[in-house]
């Protein structure tokens, strides 16, 4: 096993999972360089710059407690010390003839810059960084003046000075302080949102580029699906009969895709290019591997199609085939139950699953505002819709046949409808207006007001008296607190089946939205379609859509972070120092990663989202989420352009679809139904197409376990190590606190997990894993004030059983006989 530097420096914080799983890699420390700039000032005052960041309520301290350093000068150096080719710092030059000669003057500005940095800082070491972007090119420059810095600097001591300067590094600082044996202030919370001035929020980029971050999510769940199939397919995964594929290059492309100017949709036009090509070059080397592991595990080689496109309602082959079939897997660890909407141009199908039952299926219209995304790009005037109920880590096969004469598809209903409903829940909408107004479940006879419409903020072009900011792919900057309404009544047709019932709402030429409720959905579904937003008014546009409702918030609302654990958040409030707004909606934006909800003692509403958005509770009872940007201006943080996305076939601007899934439940079992939605949201199922007949004796149905995982542990990761071993990641995915079902430790037996892998022995790594975890060592640090919670330790029963805690991920090697 290799080992690294225990440190991990970044240049901005935020995010608290980022630092409980730093923890879980093994780190012993955690520098960053950006916070929110009032925060900076009282922890400079107070000397709190350097703390212990405690990452989890769930998991038992000191597990997920970090030492965090704040550097002094974010990533850069000290003012007047920049010596890249990059820079306009003169060098040190110290030859005593030079007329600019200049030892003196730049010692005794480091000196006096030391001792400024010293008194802001608990201890006698302090670390300075010297460097920063696209530096070190030339490092013979940086290096021939720092030799001279500490020469002449520690030069000074022998007339008294007490200052040392050598080369170091994050991992040498950090044993010096540990060293110290000191105690260190405890945070409990995370560092969202950032500002670096008083109208300069970082909140922009939480929904920057919404198209990128969307297929960086669908990427990521096409990679599970496919590492996973690799270990099942084994060897003819990666060599058979569609060819050679390989899951080597997604993995590359989605981890270049995590780079912070990546996935956050700050970067260039074109380099927001690059990524996608990235991410669809390693799909297509994964559709290999997918077709033949899919043909190894069920005995058929016929051609298998993939349409990527479906949300939008193209697929060549169900727009032109009278007979095909849909193999659906399941990267998930327990069954699920999945809508399937297939673009046709028949009216009437027969749809059998893999016992030959026939399945219940509905043709309804194609929406004019898909007809209008999709472009010319597919022809298909129906949707062929159904419900899948795909295995545990497996696969199932629906086969579709069209028949020449039937009913003609779901007729539209030119009206709103008072309300619609399946057996779990009912919607109900405002006559007048077309609006929803309320979301009742009929489980637990709940019932809020629920309103829902779309804003647009009027984006900051920096002319204003406050200040010169403007809003940019960074930074989220309205010119005003109250935001335009598209439009306060929306046009509507409806759509009633057995199978889906849909209400289609349309805004604005750049707005719809289709309210939409599946047969065996407890989670209402809105589809929204926003874009190209217009600009020949030149004004930049954020839109946004609010949800207004009877909850009685008290200004708290709550966000995940990282789609792991989520945190209670207050509107004008920061729970480490006494905030001064001076940014209403900025100022109250958080990423919204997978999830967020409002709730009270009686209700609470949560909002699943399909890729990192981002949003707040600006109105008691409410909660806003952006869905798009378009911008006129660069805010001046480095990527040197504005937000302004257009693509050859939007060459008038970008439109974006997306959805989310509303669900409503009692505070104290909600999250037994928002922790699976998320997931299955994360992790969908993926279909493959077929054409024509299968071979009589094809496998229609698999399963890679013997049985479903409990409902709180979720298969993280399951991916081929070498030719005898596999990698997985088991993970709670529940807090302690959150449910009575769910939030209790679960056992798991390795041995018995999956049904066709002979498992000849286990051995637990860190979860990055490059380490043994048995030898895997930390420092230990002490915080100031101890709030220990009262969690019992578990151990495994066996090395083949393993228990998982709440919110614990677990990292194993699995050495398999051969297969």
């Amino acid at each position: 096993m290799s080992t690294w530097s225990r440190t991990l420096t970044t240049m901005s914080a935020g995010s608290r999972l980022l630092t409980s799983i730093s923890m879980e890699m093994g780190f012993d420390g955690f520098f960053f360089g950006r916070l929110d700039y009032q925060d900076r000032a009282r922890r400079m005052s107070d000397k709190e710059q350097e703390l212990l960041w405690r990452a989890s309520d769930s998991l038992m301290p000191p597990v997920a407690d970090l030492w965090t350093g704040i550097l002094p000068n974010g990533y850069n150096p000290p003012d007047g010390f920049c010596w890249d080719q990059s820079c306009d710092d003169p060098p040190i030059r110290d030859d005593l003839d030079l007329e600019d000669y200049n030892v003196n003057d730049v010692v005794e500005r480091f000196i006096a810059i030391a001792n400024r940095q010293a008194s802001v800082y608990k201890t006698n070491h302090i670390i300075m960084t010297m460097g920063s972007d696209f530096q070190y090119e030339n490092a013979n420059l940086w290096y021939k003046n720092l030799d001279k810095l500490i020469h002449y600097v520690n030069a000074r001591q022998a007339n008294g000075s007490n200052i040392n300067v050598l080369y170091s590094t994050p991992s040498c600082y950090l044993q010096e302080l540990h060293r110290a044996n000191l105690t260190w202030v405890l945070k409990m919370d995370d560092f969202f949102p950032y500002a670096d001035d008083a109208h300069n929020f970082w909140t922009g980029y939480f929904t920057s580029r919404p198209a990128l971050k969307r297929y960086e999510r669908i990427s990521n769940s096409n990679l599970q699906a496919c590492n996973q199939l690799e270990v099942f397919g084994g060897p003819d995964s990666r060599k058979g009969p569609f060819g050679e594929g390989d899951s080597q290059t997604l993995k590359k492309a989605m981890a270049v895709a995590q780079h912070h100017d990546a996935v956050s949709g700050t970067e260039k036009q074109h380099v927001a290019n690059d990524y996608a090509r990235r991410l669809a070059n390693g799909w297509q080397h994964c559709q290999v591997l997918v077709s033949n592991s899919l043909a190894a595990l069920s005995g058929s080689s016929a051609e298998r199609i993939f349409c990527d496109s479906l949300n939008i309602s193209i697929c060549p082959l169900t727009e032109s085939s009278k007979k095909f079939s849909v193999n659906v897997y399941n990267p998930l660890a327990r069954p699920v139950t999945w809508p399937v909407r297939l673009p046709v141009n028949g009216t009437t199908y027969v749809v059998l699953d893999a016992s030959n039952r026939s399945v219940d299926c509905q043709v309804v219209p194609v929406s004019a505002a898909t007809q209008d995304v999709r472009r010319s790009r597919g022809f298909a005037v129906n949707e062929l819709v159904f419900e899948v109920q795909a295995p545990p880590l497996g696969f199932t096969t629906y086969s579709v046949s069209r028949l020449q004469d039937g009913p003609l598809p779901a007729s539209r209903l030119l009206r709103t409808p008072t309300a619609i409903q399946n057996k779990f829940l009912r919607v109900t909408f405002d006559p007048d207006t077309g609006l929803l107004s309320s979301l009742s479940n009929l489980e637990t006879k709940q019932t809020i007001k629920l309103t829902q419409n779309f804003y647009w903020y009027n984006a900051s072009n920096g002319n204003n008296n406050r200040s010169t900011q403007t809003s940019g792919a960074y930074i989220f900057r309205p010119n005003s607190s109250t935001p335009f309404t598209i439009s306060k009544t929306a046009k509507t047709e409806s759509i009633q089946t057995p199978t889906v019932t849909e209400v289609r709402q349309w805004f604005a030429p750049w707005v719809s939205q289709v309210v939409r409720i599946y047969s065996h959905s407890r989670a209402l579904e809105l589809e929204w379609t926003v874009g190209p937003l217009p600009i020949d008014d030149d004004l930049g546009k954020e839109v946004i859509t609010r949800l207004d409702t009877s909850i009685q918030t008290s200004q708290y609302f709550y966000t995940d972070s990282n789609g792991r654990e989520v945190l209670q958040r207050k509107t004008d409030f920061r729970p480490t120092w006494h905030l001064k707004q001076s940014e209403p909606i900025a100022g109250n934006y958080y990423p919204i990663n997978s999830r967020a909800f409002i709730r009270d003692d009686l209700n609470q509403l949560t909002v699943v989202t399909d890729r990192s958005q981002g949003g707040g509770s600006i109105h008691n009872g409410s909660l806003e989420i952006m869905l798009h940007r378009r911008l006129l201006y660069d805010d001046v943080r480095g990527v040197g352009e504005p937000l302004n996305e257009t693509s050859g076939i939007f060459p008038e601007g970008l439109v974006v679809r997306g959805r989310f899934l509303l669900s409503l439940d009692h505070p104290s079992s909600a999250a037994d139904t928002h922790r699976p939605l998320a997931q299955e949201v994360v992790l969908q199922p993926l279909l493959t197409f077929t054409d024509g007949y299968l071979p009589p004796k094809t496998q229609l149905q698999f399963s890679g376990l013997h049985a479903a995982l409990p409902p709180a542990i979720h298969l993280l990761t399951l991916t081929e190590w070498d030719e005898d071993s596999v990698l997985l990641r088991l993970e709670h995915q529940f807090q302690s606190w959150e449910t009575q079902l769910n939030s209790e430790p679960v056992t798991v037996n390795l041995q018995k997990l999956f049904s066709t892998l002979n498992i000849m022995g286990v051995s637990e790594l860190n979860l990055s894993a490059n380490q043994w975890k048995d030898e895997m060592t930390r420092f230990n640090w002490t915080p100031q004030t101890d709030e220990r919670t009262s969690l019992k330790d578990f151990q495994d029963f066996s090395v083949w059983e393993v228990t998982l805690k709440p919110m614990e991920i677990r990292t194993f090697l699995l050495r398999l006989s051969q297969r």
